[in-house]
């Protein structure tokens, strides 16, 4: 089944106190994104958001759930077709993904949210059976020949060495890489709400 919601995001007059607020009555963890003027909720399992101040003074204190989505313009446009106002119409946030805001017919406010698109994967490490057959091989040749039987396991263990350290270095820097990113993702899954055009 297509499009959870994926994200609640609380837009208020003064986060600093909702914090405090909310952090005495539930058990969220925090995560302060000061240049986004914005604070991630973690809430461990389950859907976590955010919370921000108003864009505007005439925004209404609120929270707005996010439903996950494949394509925001799309979506948005659907959604105007249905009869929705556009309030925010597509806007990126920090690399993270993009959001559009719309009110429904009925005068309800919902968010969309459309993950960006994560990092390809490296390539899969060389398959390791392929150098036991090699070994086999050898260890299959004629007795007739000794001197070529005892050199040919040598050979092998070089050749076995060799892919096994090459793909142990490169994932470990991959995952480095990629694991920054999921942090902050997890931390904030997703964006704060953009200025009312």
């Amino acid at each position: 089944m297509g499009n959870p919601f994926v994200h609640l995001d609380l837009t208020c007059d003064n986060p600093a106190e909702a914090k405090k607020f909310y952090g005495s009555v539930f058990d969220w963890q925090f995560t302060d994104f000061p240049d986004m003027k914005w604070v991630g909720i973690g809430v461990g399992e389950g859907v976590g958001g955010g919370m921000g101040g108003k864009q505007s003074p005439d925004q209404p204190t609120a929270w707005t759930a996010y439903v996950g989505v494949a394509d925001v313009k799309k979506t948005m446009a659907k959604a105007k077709k249905a009869g929705a106002t556009i309030v925010v119409p597509f806007v990126e946030v920090g690399g993270m993904g993009y959001l559009g805001v719309f009110v429904d017919p009925q005068g309800a406010t919902i968010g969309v949210w459309q993950a960006a698109a994560k990092a390809a994967t490296p390539p899969a490490a060389p398959k390791k059976a392929a150098a036991p057959k090699k070994v086999a091989k050898a260890a299959a040749a004629p007795k007739a020949a000794p001197k070529q039987a005892a050199k040919a396991p040598a050979a092998p263990k070089k050749v076995a060495k060799a892919p096994a350290a090459a793909p142990k270095a490169a994932p470990k820097k991959v995952a480095k890489a990629v694991a920054a990113p999921k942090k902050v993702a997890k931390a904030a899954a997703a964006p704060k709400k953009a200025a009312k055009k």
